[in-house]
């Protein structure tokens, strides 16, 4: 585990700084340049077909090379906000531990979930108070003590 762990490192280092410097102003400024730059050189070249040629090979080298750079950063993002939130799920008293890890449920196992918090609003926007209920379990035991029903 160690060696794969090492040998990803410099590829995962090389990426970091590529998606930093491709969200910069200097990568922005010289991406304006090299458009500007080819675009003067067409009287040279006599608004040839290998001129046209240069800027459609570059530009979909450079957006062939962004998508997986762009696909990186958001699964990176993506993974950090779920851990992140994983910790705010797990620390939170009350809070319903089945939303924990919930970017691996199903499409399925995500909308019955759904279904589950469409209730709890329903059942919350009944109440006086947004904030009373923590859990859906809680919510429907609260709800049904409050307003006196006794079969759910």
């Amino acid at each position: 585990m160690k060696q794969k762990k090492d040998s990803a490192r410099p590829l995962e280092r090389l990426a970091e700084r590529a998606i930093a410097w491709a969200g910069s102003t200097k990568a922005s400024l010289f991406a304006f340049g090299l458009i500007f730059a080819w675009l003067i050189t067409g009287p040279l070249f006599h608004w040839s077909d290998t001129w046209q040629l240069v800027i459609n090979t570059a530009t979909s080298i450079s957006t062939f090379l962004m998508v997986f750079l762009i696909q990186r950063a958001q699964n990176k993002d993506s993974l950090s906000v779920a851990l992140k939130l994983n910790e705010l799920i797990a620390a939170i008293e009350g809070a319903s531990n089945r939303l924990i890890d919930a970017e691996h449920l199903s499409e399925a196992e995500l909308r019955t979930l759904e279904r589950h918090y469409a209730k709890l609003i329903t059942m919350a926007k009944k109440d006086s108070s947004l904030t009373q209920s923590h859990s859906i379990e809680e919510a429907e035991v609260r709800h049904t003590s409050k307003s006196g029903v006794t079969d759910r």
